[in-house]
């Protein structure tokens, strides 16, 4: 994702959402993301290329426009490919900052230029937001003029989180995992400071047999076996070790 200078300092949040689609879309989605993961790989061989043989670091923006005439570069949208073009100059930019500091005695082993995906593999697709359209609770991806002449398909459908606000939004991330697809809403966020009370501190210690809790509000240590821990919710068995008062029989041993 592209930050301009203004929103250095700017947090931002993202909202993980399992897709499920018809048969049609995850084939579109599955297909994005292959070309994705294929464009990736190319843009990696051409900017090791170009540090190997003259030790320059290319950006993103470079790798963009020496992509735009290749095969996987159009077979997706445009503006969603020149993201996964950005990722590896991205990629690249750490391994120069990883460079500077080799030669500032700062890491013991000499870092190497980014590697290659695996061949076949898929890959993130990223929407920045003003190319997409909101309508009836649902998001317009579009798909590009070549894949519209190859397929006849010029776009898909992806509902929209109720819990989020539309105008917040500033890209979409199409995220395979885990066999699956997930999208990816990123909005900017204010950041937010909190009075914490050291007092209040809870550390968890888990075991093989039972799990020990270390309340410090009270100075004391509240015992759990095993099986108790795994009967019962965490977040109930959290507070509820911190309203015991040594009258519990159920869960712990105080």
């Amino acid at each position: 994702m592209f930050i301009n200078k203004k929103e250095v300092n700017l947090l931002f949040g993202c909202q993980q959402i399992l897709i499920k689609s018809d048969k049609d879309t995850q084939a579109i989605l599955e297909y994005l993301c292959s070309e994705s993961n294929n464009l990736y790989n190319c843009a990696v061989y051409y900017a090791r290329q170009i540090w190997f043989k003259t030790g320059k670091i290319v950006s993103g923006f470079d790798l963009t426009a020496e992509m735009k005439t290749n095969r996987h570069f159009n077979a997706g949208y445009a503006s969603s490919m020149q993201q996964t073009c950005i990722n590896v100059g991205e990629a690249f930019k750490s391994f120069k900052g990883l460079l500077a500091k080799a030669k500032k005695g700062e890491l013991e082993q000499k870092p190497k230029p980014p590697k290659y995906r695996k061949s076949g593999g898929l890959f993130t697709v990223t929407y920045p937001k003003r190319w997409l359209k909101l309508s009836d609770g649902m998001i317009r991806f579009p798909l590009g003029n070549q894949v519209k002449a190859w397929f006849g398909i010029s776009e898909f459908f992806l509902p929209m989180p109720s819990n989020l606000d539309w105008k917040a939004i500033r890209e979409i991330r199409i995220l395979p995992k885990n066999g699956a697809f997930y999208a990816e809403f990123v909005y900017p966020m204010q950041a937010k400071s909190y009075q914490l009370d050291p007092r209040k501190a809870l550390g968890l210690d888990f075991g093989l047999s039972d799990a020990r809790i270390c309340a410090y509000e009270r100075a004391q240590n509240v015992k759990t076996t095993k099986s108790a821990v795994s009967s019962v919710p965490l977040w109930c068995f959290l507070i509820h070790s911190f309203s015991c008062k040594n009258s519990c029989k159920s869960l712990c041993t105080c």
